[in-house]
């Protein structure tokens, strides 16, 4: 494992993950314009899809297995997604859940 690849190219890997991040908050809000939610319940919405590590954390490490040579890359992009969307929108979510969202009375 090349560790100056790594170094060289994290600042790229975070650069390229909130470019996704942002890309994915847009598709949400996309999605969620005929709805009856208000403006709350869609950042809410758009905060609760920020931690999707999933699949991230099933795939990374592929590429490196097969022996491509950006599989350090991926799997370090893998890496970096959790480790950065699990917690911020874990974090998002606990906090931003009760000002947000109100119990609707049956």
């Amino acid at each position: 494992m090349d560790i100056t690849s790594i170094n060289e190219s994290i600042g790229y890997a975070i650069l390229v993950l909130c470019i996704g991040l942002c890309f994915r908050s847009f598709g949400v809000f996309l999605c969620l314009v005929k709805t009856n939610l208000n403006w709350k319940e869609r950042v809410f919405t758009i905060l609760s899809y920020l931690p999707k590590a999933t699949v991230q954390a099933s795939i990374g490490g592929i590429a490196l297995s097969m022996g491509l040579n950006c599989g350090n890359i991926v799997l370090m992009v893998a890496v970096l997604s959790i480790l950065i969307t699990a917690p911020i929108g874990a974090i998002a979510i606990d906090n931003l859940g009760r000002r947000l969202l109100k119990k609707q009375e049956e």
